[in-house]
C-alpha cells in the first residue's frame, strides 16, 4: 500500500516522502497514528503544494541542530557514581544520566535516545560520546566518571594547584622586596658609616 509520510518514522522515511508498505502495517500502525496518509492523487497533489513547507522546515531543524551541536561539540560533563576499587563501577552510567549531566552543566536538552554510548560504560575515566543531533550533524562529548566524592577532590586540588601558583609569585614577589630592603639599608648603613 502506497502511504505519504506526514512525519518522520525511523528506518521508512521523513515527512513527505511518498513509500510503499505492507497494508496491516499502513491500516493498523501509520494511519491511526497520523503518521502517514494514503497515497490518493488528491493527497499526492496537496503534497506537491506542501513540498516547499516541508523543506523550509527542514531547513530550521538542521540550522537548530547545528547550533546545538557547535554549542555542546568538545565540552566534558562530570558524573559521579559508586566504584569499587580498580574503577568498576556499581551499575554503569546510563543514557538518561548523561542527558541529564548535559541539561544540568551545559544547559542543551538533548533526548537519550540520541546519545551514542559505544557500549555500556562501566569504569571510572573519560569516555567519549557521541551525540546524534540530525541526520548527518553530530557532536562529540567527553564524559568523566569519576567516583563519589572524586568530583569534590578535583575541583579542591585544582583549587590547591591555583592557590600555590598564587602563593609561589607572592613569595617571590616578597623575597625580591626583602632584598631591595635589604640592599637599601646596606647603603644607608654604608652612608651613616662616612
Amino acid at each position: 500500500m502506497k502511504v505519504i509520510l506526514l512525519s518522520d518514522v525511523k528506518g521508512r522515511g521523513k515527512e513527505g516522502d511518498v513509500i510503499e508498505v505492507a497494508r496491516g502495517f499502513a491500516t493498523n500502525y501509520l494511519l491511526p497514528r497520523k503518521m502517514a496518509i494514503q497515497a490518493t492523487p488528491g493527497n499526492l497533489k496537496q503534497l506537491e503544494a506542501r513540498v516547499h513547507n516541508i523543506k523550509k522546515r527542514e531547513e530550521t531543524k538542521r540550522a537548530e541542530a547545528e547550533a546545538h551541536a557547535a554549542q555542546v561539540s568538545g565540552k566534558s560533563i562530570v558524573i559521579e557514581m559508586k566504584a569499587g576499587d580498580g574503577g568498576k563501577l556499581y551499575g554503569s552510567v546510563t543514557g538518561g544520566m548523561i542527558a541529564d549531566a548535559l541539561a544540568e552543566q551545559i544547559g542543551v536538552d538533548v533526548d537519550r535516545r540520541k546519545l551514542d554510548l559505544h557500549g555500556h560504560i562501566k569504569t571510572v575515566g573519560e569516555h567519549v560520546i557521541d551525540v546524534r543531533l540530525y541526520d548527518e550533524v553530530t557532536a562529540q562529548i567527553t564524559l568523566k566518571v569519576v567516583p563519589i566524592g572524586g568530583a569534590a577532590a578535583a575541583a579542591a586540588e585544582q583549587a590547591e594547584v591555583d592557590a600555590d601558583v598564587v602563593v609561589d609569585a607572592g613569595t617571590e614577589a616578597d623575597v625580591e622586596a626583602d632584598a631591595e630592603a635589604g640592599a637599601d639599608d646596606a647603603d644607608e648603613s654604608d652612608a651613616d658609616a662616612e
